[in-house]
């Protein structure tokens, strides 16, 4: 039976973890919601300004796979992983600010655009001990019966901090004087530094009962065995999901700069600021409701049912994007394509801590987050951003014209990784009957 202690420590790192999460997703709404119509603005490329979450993922991957994670499983690190990580990143964001500024004074908006991203780049590669400092903890102080719900409680967390920081940005961007006077930089950096200090005392309370995993191996013996069972029985499910992710995700996230740059169009919807802000609200109010319920449904209906339903929105919601001519209607669309992302995020986070045993549960969590991260930048790089650019500058097609057309290729493609996901990955655990059990 667990001690006292142990459930007070228990109860105050998931305290901290949400309130960690929520000024997280608070400093990306904040952050980034906006940054990829400034890099256009400084570089006039939609493949340029691809290039930002592109070198970002390469960076986090190489951090995360060949040094963090291993670093972590050794070591045992959680929470000092992602303070450490918070405090790098806070300093470095001041320093990008300086250094962008001062190209733009002297008449270089391009190579401004590059210092953003070079410089959030080489930020990466030491920031993304974090992440894996963040996804090892939440999955050691959970356990295969909650899983799910507690990770749809804290994403529940991250939509209403993206929300916040989505509204706030609408309002501080000011057509990218937001990013060029700084105020969005030393907002951030300020987010940063708090959370840094939420994980100092959320390290100062799991010391408490010694470990983390010392917690889950007293507390939840009987729920580690079966773990270990599982992980024994579908070792490839973890593999063929990773691959199967890797499809749907460069089809889902190909188009998020071309959605960005579509809804300003003068000959589509022409959306402000505010109204840009709407329409990214309605997507995080979508990902709320699904991540309160998906998770749920997912402890008890299994984890690969609820997926396959995300999965199926994903692929119909693309299609949409072209057809709606008002801002409420786009909001709507686009809402439930925050359904579709946020169910697949939450349980297939929960699949994920399922299938990796204790041991080596920061190399592979890293592996995950290395798939997610496709979708900051690789997709639209390779996929969304040429495919925009050779519609309008080789075909001459019109802008509106062209992203449509991205959105159905979009559509396409997350439609073939559904239809691998279900034959490789959802057939196995249905068979094997044990994921949700």
């Amino acid at each position: 039976m667990k001690s006292v202690s142990e459930h007070e420590s228990r109860r105050s790192i998931f305290f901290s973890l949400g309130l960690f999460q929520f000024l997280t997703f608070v400093r990306r709404g904040i952050f980034y919601t906006f940054m990829i119509n400034y890099l256009f603005i400084l570089m006039r490329a939609v493949t340029s300004t691809a290039m930002l979450g592109t070198l970002d993922m390469i960076a986090s991957a190489l951090g995360q796979n060949l040094l963090w994670g291993k670093i972590s499983d050794r070591y045992k690190l959680r929470t000092k992983l992602i303070l450490i990580g918070e405090s790098i990143a806070g300093f470095a964001y001041l320093g990008v600010f300086f250094l962008h500024r001062s190209l733009i004074d002297s008449g270089n908006s391009f190579a401004a655009g590059l210092a953003i991203i070079f410089g959030l780049s080489l930020l990466e590669f030491f920031w993304s001990m974090s992440d894996v400092g963040w996804a090892t903890l939440l999955t050691d102080v959970t356990t295969l019966q909650t899983r799910g719900t507690v990770v749809g409680t804290l994403n529940f967390i991250a939509s209403l901090g993206r929300m916040f920081g989505i509204i706030s940005a609408g309002f501080l961007y000011s057509d990218g004087n937001g990013f060029q006077q700084g105020t969005l930089f030393y907002i951030v950096t300020a987010m940063l530094f708090t959370g840094a200090a939420i994980m100092w005392l959320t390290s100062r309370s799991a010391k408490k009962t010694a470990s983390v995993d010392d917690m889950q191996l007293r507390g939840g013996k009987r729920d580690a065995e079966a773990e270990s069972a599982l992980v024994h029985k579908n070792k490839s499910v973890y593999r063929w999901f990773l691959i199967s992710l890797i499809i749907i995700i460069l089809g889902a996230s190909c188009i998020n700069q071309v959605f960005l740059l579509f809804i300003k169009l003068t000959e589509g919807l022409h959306a402000s600021d505010p109204e840009m802000s709407l329409i990214l609200t309605a997507w995080t109010v979508g990902g709320m409701v699904a991540s309160l319920l998906s998770g749920r449904l997912a402890d008890k209906f299994g984890r690969a049912r609820v997926i396959l339903f995300g999965l199926i929105w994903a692929v119909l919601t693309p299609i949409l994007y072209g057809l709606p001519h008002s801002v409420l209607v786009m909001a709507l669309v686009y809402g439930l394509n925050g359904i579709s992302f946020w169910t697949i995020q939450t349980v297939g986070f929960a699949l994920v801590g399922d299938l990796t045993p204790m041991g080596r549960r920061g190399r592979l969590l890293s592996r995950y987050n290395t798939v997610i991260m496709l979708g900051w930048g690789p997709a639209g790089l390779l996929i969304g951003g040429p495919l925009a650019d050779f519609q309008t500058t080789t075909l001459g097609f019109s802008a509106q014209t062209a992203y449509i057309n991205c959105f159905l290729v979009s559509s396409l493609i997350v439609g073939f990784g559904t239809v691998f996901y279900f034959l490789k990955v959802m057939r196995k655990i249905e068979q094997s009957s044990e994921v949700h059990d």
